[in-house]
């Protein structure tokens, strides 16, 4: 349901309350889309929350946009970006913590070659990693990743074959 239906649908619901309703109901879908570009939960989380403050800031000027969920998707990818050129994005640390238990669900059908791919998505630079997610993750079609990331038709394109063409060699296939 967009903001502006969920707005429609109860009559004196104030604007807090619909932005409220909005990200109650898309945060899944937002924490998954940022965990896929960071591979790291904490810094999904992180990216998230600085994607929410700024679509709470511009909230109006969102619920105007004609497809909410693209700009808010586009929130989240650009806050992702912009995060990595950071200094602070560089510190590592050493360790890992504790694992929070999971809800159980049924495992892919081939975990290693997930891990192994997975492992090399996330050692592609993050421009690369967004446009690859984006576009076989996400199942976005090339204008809507154009949209998102600000950027031509061609340049997607262009990076899509990029990103493909270093991950299969990070994966050890031949390269064109």
């Amino acid at each position: 349901m967009t903001a502006d239906a969920l707005g429609r649908a109860v009559v004196g619901v104030t604007e807090e309350e619909v932005f409220t309703a909005y990200v109650g109901e898309h945060l899944p879908r937002l924490r998954r889309l940022a965990y896929l570009m960071c591979g790291d939960e904490h810094r999904a989380d992180d990216v998230v929350q600085i994607a929410i403050t700024r679509l709470f800031t511009h909230w109006r000027k969102a619920r105007a946009a004609r497809d909410l969920d693209a700009y808010v998707r586009t929130i989240v990818v650009r806050t992702f970006l912009n995060e990595h050129r950071r200094r602070w994005s560089l510190v590592r640390l050493v360790g890992r913590p504790a694992e929070l238990p999971r809800e159980p669900s049924a495992p892919p059908p081939d975990v290693e070659t997930r891990e192994v791919v997975w492992s090399a998505l996330r050692r592609l630079p993050p421009p690369a990693r967004a446009v690859l997610v984006l576009r076989f993750v996400a199942d976005l079609p090339v204008a809507e990743v154009a949209t998102t990331l600000g950027c031509s038709e061609s340049s997607v394109k262009n990076r899509t074959a990029q990103g493909l063409l270093a991950l299969r060699r990070l994966l050890g296939g031949a390269g064109r």
